[in-house]
């Protein structure tokens, strides 16, 4: 590991003398990928040099393990131990810092929330479940654009698709993709029954188009009336797109634009992004982002993670962990679980690789 750190480090040092050269500095786009080429390798380095003073630190405090005083014997017992421990959690963080990156970590994301098994309180569940991340977006400065809606009468949704950019989006949402499922009373139940119910979150990253590029034969192009809330042009002209890729049978629509255009491009960028995550789906069929691993048949027995309200109880099945605090994650302050998901898919990929 020592030589893939010195690695890093001369890499890092590479990449700032290459910025601070003019040439580059006139270039934004070779600037900018080597900002943020320095950006991720930045933490690396950061513990990389804090080992390597605990290091230094360590063999001088063990040095004076030899001196004849007692009491400098017992101080550096201490000092030993002390900074024994330190290293060793950056040596675990180096190993964590280490692994390879998903390529896509840096991605901005289309989000597309369905409600699933229950009706009408599945639709109001899907759209809890947008506020939730519309919420937590806004609390990064993260972008929001709503790219397709499909609202029921009660305020829910059957299905909701929002385009999030900002930085590392996919990095930190990857892992909310799959079955989410809610249980509380309706405000419909009269007899005060807890009721199931589900919605399907998939979180893909968006493709550029050079990424994929897809023959304009394979795609055939439908234009109609928008539906629903909108502005005067919204609901009264063909403004509506929907796009059906021939070879896959896969079809998306996006209406929430008043140009044509607008949605044309929108939803081509959602197809796109689609395609795409099949496409690495098929290379990959253990990745567990893909798409239809995600979302299951939206059955009630498949589930990531369960909303109790009754309990005021979040649990994230693939980790085993609960949080007691149901209306703050649901405004937003949804961090601390995906860190938590996300720290334990870090500690499988770190057993993986040993």
């Amino acid at each position: 590991m020592l030589d893939r750190l010195e690695q890093v480090e001369a890499r890092y040092l590479d990449i700032e003398s290459s910025m601070a050269d003019p040439a580059v500095a006139t270039d934004p786009s070779k600037f900018r990928d080597l900002s943020r080429e320095h950006s991720r390798l930045g933490p690396i380095v950061e513990a990389f040099r804090e080992l390597r003073g605990i290091s230094a630190e360590l063999e001088d405090a063990r040095a004076m393990l030899e001196e004849d005083d007692a009491d400098v014997q017992e101080l550096a017992k201490e000092e030993v131990a002390s900074l024994t421990e330190r290293r060793a959690g950056l040596d675990e963080r180096l190993k964590v810092l280490l692994l390879p990156r998903d390529p896509d970590d840096e991605k901005d994301v289309v989000v597309e929330i369905r409600s699933a098994a229950g009706g009408d309180e599945a639709a109001l569940f899907a759209a809890d479940l947008f506020r939730m991340y519309a919420r937590f977006a806004e609390r990064r400065r993260w972008k929001i654009e709503i790219l397709n809606s499909n609202a029921t009468p009660g305020g829910g949704f059957k299905d909701i698709v929002m385009e999030v950019a900002g930085k590392d989006v996919f990095g930190l949402l990857k892992h909310e993709g799959g079955v989410h499922r809610v249980q509380r009373v309706p405000a419909t139940e009269a007899q005060g029954r807890i009721h199931t119910s589900t919605a399907t979150v998939a979180i893909l990253p968006v493709a550029e188009e050079v990424e994929l590029d897809i023959p304009a034969n394979d795609v055939r192009v439908d234009v109609y009336r928008s539906s629903g809330p909108g502005g005067q042009s919204v609901n009264t002209t063909d403004s509506a797109v929907r796009l059906t890729h021939i070879p896959t049978g896969l079809v998306v629509m996006c209406q929430d634009e008043k140009s044509q255009h607008k949605n044309k491009a929108r939803a081509m960028m959602v197809l796109r992004s689609r395609l795409l995550e099949q496409e690495k789906a098929a290379r990959h069929a253990e990745r567990s982002s893909a798409r239809q691993s995600m979302v299951g048949s939206g059955d009630r027995s498949e589930k990531v993670r369960t909303y109790n309200f009754p309990q005021n109880r979040i649990t994230d099945h693939r980790i085993g962990q609960s949080w007691h605090r149901l209306e703050g994650i649901l405004d937003g302050d949804i961090g601390e679980v995906i860190e938590a998901v996300a720290s334990a898919a870090r500690a499988d990929a770190l057993q993986a690789s040993d």
